[in-house]
């Protein structure tokens, strides 16, 4: 993971900051750059959503939705995600 950040910072999609709740560690965050593709990314994650539709029912894939909100919820609180 942090072999990837460091290509996408270097390649100038994010950028790191100090974390003002904890000094050992920096958090990463969209460059202009990184938002404009966005759209590019929707679009990707939309292909990949239709995919696991025609894989599984809809409930099993709300279900799946929903834990992954759920995570990236707990992520963001616990540990300041930005």
């Amino acid at each position: 993971m942090a072999e990837a950040v460091n290509d996408l910072e270097r390649l100038g999609y994010v950028e790191r900051r100090p974390n003002p709740n904890d000094r050992r560690s920096r958090l990463v965050f969209l460059t202009e750059r990184g938002a404009s593709v966005r759209p590019v990314t929707h679009a990707a994650a939309a292909r990949v959503e239709e995919q696991w539709a025609g894989l599984t029912s809809p409930e099993e894939l709300e279900d799946l939705r929903s834990a992954l909100l759920r995570l990236l919820g707990e992520l963001r609180g616990d540990q300041g995600l930005g």
